[in-house]
């Protein structure tokens, strides 16, 4: 039997991911650049393929990944945890489920299913901000999450507590900021313009790069916290020696 360590060095791990994110970005734009200057074709399907907040394309699945990647780590130090008998395993749990939800979210955008329904309540007409009316109750939510999760934040190390808020901020002033913004750009001028796909990819930018920073951070917490805590594969062989059948 033969063991390989498997390390992660949680920076490396977050400059790939920040640069595979920086090029589907870079890419994007210039395919829009590209729609807008010409004839407004679909260039054989790669602008659609390429472009930031479109549905079951590649920086979709790639943000879908993110989401999910964090749901993992989140699992694994709930199990870490559960093995020293920690008293915060229910937060950790609630947010590896949540991260699972958010990603099967990403990739199906459930969300936009509360449009219709939110808007023969509250009506089509002059909703500026809320003109994407999903995000009023995704703040209500953000809203009980955080009184929810506010003592598990505070029992958190300072450095940590400080990296989750920063990984919040971005995702959510990407999720929820921008999409106030792009909602109330989208009611005045409508979408078929270059300047809202620079808030949509702003949006989007923003939301993988909290992703990204989070991840970045539950590898540094892992690295901190459970020094003892090796990742290994087992591999079987046999070895036969001369003469053996």
């Amino acid at each position: 039997m033969k063991n390989n360590r498997l390390s992660f060095n949680p920076s490396s791990v977050a400059l790939l991911l920040t640069a595979v994110a920086l090029l589907l970005v870079l890419i994007s734009i210039s395919m829009r650049i590209i729609y807008f200057a010409g004839d407004g074709n679909e260039l054989h399907g790669f602008t659609s393929l390429f472009t930031l907040g479109y549905e079951k394309n590649i920086p979709n699945t790639f943000s879908v990944l993110l989401l999910f990647s964090n749901a993992l780590l989140l699992w694994i130090i709930f199990l870490l945890k559960r093995m020293q008998k920690d008293t915060d395993l229910l937060y950790w749990a609630v947010l590896s489920f949540g991260f699972l939800y958010m990603s099967f979210d990403e990739a199906c955008q459930l969300h936009e299913r509360l449009e219709s329904p939110i808007k023969e309540i509250i009506g089509n007409d002059n909703l500026g901000i809320f003109y994407y009316a999903w995000v009023i109750p995704g703040i209500i939510l953000v809203l009980l999450l955080g009184l929810f999760f506010l003592r598990f934040l505070l029992r958190l190390p300072a450095k940590t507590r400080f990296f989750f808020l920063i990984s919040a901020f971005l995702y959510l002033g990407g999720a929820i900021g921008f999409e106030l913004i792009g909602g109330r750009y989208h009611e005045l001028h409508g979408f078929e313009n270059f300047s809202y796909y620079m808030i949509m990819f702003t949006e989007e930018s923003l939301e993988m790069a909290g992703c990204i920073f989070f991840i970045w951070t539950l590898l540094k917490y892992i690295a901190d916290d459970f020094k003892g805590v090796q990742f290994q594969f087992e591999k079987m062989h046999e070895e036969s020696s001369a003469g053996n059948s």
